[in-house]
């Protein structure tokens, strides 16, 4: 099958913004530009309308289809964090294949047996069953013997391991980043070093093996400077953040908003300027939801008693072009954020429009105005911290190999 897009405004990480078409033969990108349409072609006119490469999620709690289309996602790395646990091949085989054709989930196995931080997985057998990635779930492993384990193993596999960044020892029974909010509140809360501890740590580790460490969720000014150190060291380190970090401050919980009550929690205005910064200059490789819808069992509950987690998949993509209004970034590099930089964590050759790649587009307006209604998301719960909030950029139609979702 041939199927042309045309009249389109590409943007791709690699090869910027052009006018033009697309050509899809087979499920693979064969030109792009001013190109000649085949008359055997069925072709689709894009209206002028921004066509980019498919999103790439990379570090979600739970597998929601609607969400993912809405959000304009054709693919996505799962947490271990599952029941049960993605610690055995035949689990990482059944996540990895149930999502097809419309939806490819790349299984992140879990680096430690059950997730419990002592014994390690079977990583090598895991990646045979289609894991993209090792990780350590929701928590830190706090046993640096067994950490370095790890990334020396995953180092000799050729796979990164995906952390979360906080130390428990710290953390533990926290809701909130202490400061002048928790306190006033009455919230357990934690010191916001306790990302910078741990992140100083792994890096040491992986510096140490040589391993690639991708940082899942970075929210603090001390520790991107402690990133930027180590990437100038030229160790293997990537992180991310999600729009709540980027757009929200620990202001957001003052009325006890259990939809603000995130993992890591939300920081100082501080540590937000600072992860603006930190997008804007580079040190920041990955934009991603961590999409983890929870009803209101859940979520309509004392904000201490709450469970952490955001529904993000929908609003990834508006979210993420507030940073394009703002000049933070430019819109090809904004989808090196979303597609390609995600992508390369998991060891994927796709997330541009260059020829040769897998045809998975999102087509979008960018100028579309339209306002977040949790109550209207196609995701399993609507909770979100933006609800009420004026956004701009909305999906129209999304493909995966070259085949319309």
């Amino acid at each position: 099958m041939i199927l042309a897009l045309t009249n389109a405004t590409l943007v791709c990480p690699i090869g910027g913004i052009t006018k033009g078409n697309l050509l899809i033969r087979d499920g693979v990108v064969v030109a792009t530009g001013l190109v000649e349409i085949p008359a055997d072609a069925q072709t689709i006119d894009c209206a002028g309308k921004t066509l980019a490469p498919g999103i790439v999620d990379l570090g979600v709690a739970k597998i929601d289809r609607a969400a993912f289309r809405a959000g304009g996602i054709v693919r996505v790395g799962l947490m271990p964090d599952q029941s049960p646990v993605l610690d055995d091949p035949g689990i990482v085989q059944r996540a990895a294949l149930i999502g097809k054709p419309d939806l490819w989930i790349h299984p992140i196995a879990a680096a430690t047996q059950a997730l419990a931080g002592h014994d390690l997985a079977e990583m090598a057998v895991c990646l045979s069953a289609g894991a993209r990635a090792v990780g350590t779930g929701k928590g830190w492993i706090a046993d640096s013997g067994v950490m370095h384990r790890v990334l020396a193993y995953a180092r000799d596999l050729d796979i990164a391991v995906v952390t979360h960044a906080e130390d428990g020892g710290l953390t533990a029974g926290a809701v909130a980043t202490a400061g002048e909010t928790a306190t006033r509140l009455g919230l357990p809360a934690a010191p916001a070093i306790a990302e910078a501890l741990a992140i100083a740590r792994d890096l040491m580790l992986a510096e140490d093996t040589g391993a690639r460490l991708h940082i899942r969720q970075v929210t603090t000014a001390a520790s991107f400077d402690l990133i930027r150190a180590a990437k100038r060291r030229g160790v293997a380190v990537t992180c991310g953040i999600t729009p709540a970090h980027l757009h929200l401050s620990d202001i957001a919980v003052s009325d006890f908003r259990s939809f603000a009550h995130l993992s890591p929690p939300l920081r100082s205005e501080s540590d937000r300027q600072a992860a603006l910064a930190a997008v804007a200059d580079g040190t920041i490789d990955v934009i991603c939801s961590a999409h983890d819808p929870r009803g209101p069992e859940e979520k309509r509950l004392p904000f201490a008693d709450s469970s952490a987690g955001m529904a993000g998949a929908e609003t990834l993509l508006p979210l993420a072009l507030m940073l394009v209004r703002d000049e933070r970034v430019t819109l090809s590099r904004l989808f090196a954020l979303l597609s390609r930089n995600p992508a390369a964590v998991l060891g994927l050759d796709t997330g541009t429009l260059e020829v040769g790649k897998p045809a998975d587009l999102l087509l979008f307006d960018d100028q579309a105005p339209w306002q977040i209604t949790g109550d209207a998301f196609a995701a399993s719960a609507n909770n979100t911290p933006f609800d009420g909030l004026p956004v701009q950029g909305k999906v129209l139609r999304v493909w995966k190999g070259g085949r319309e979702i």
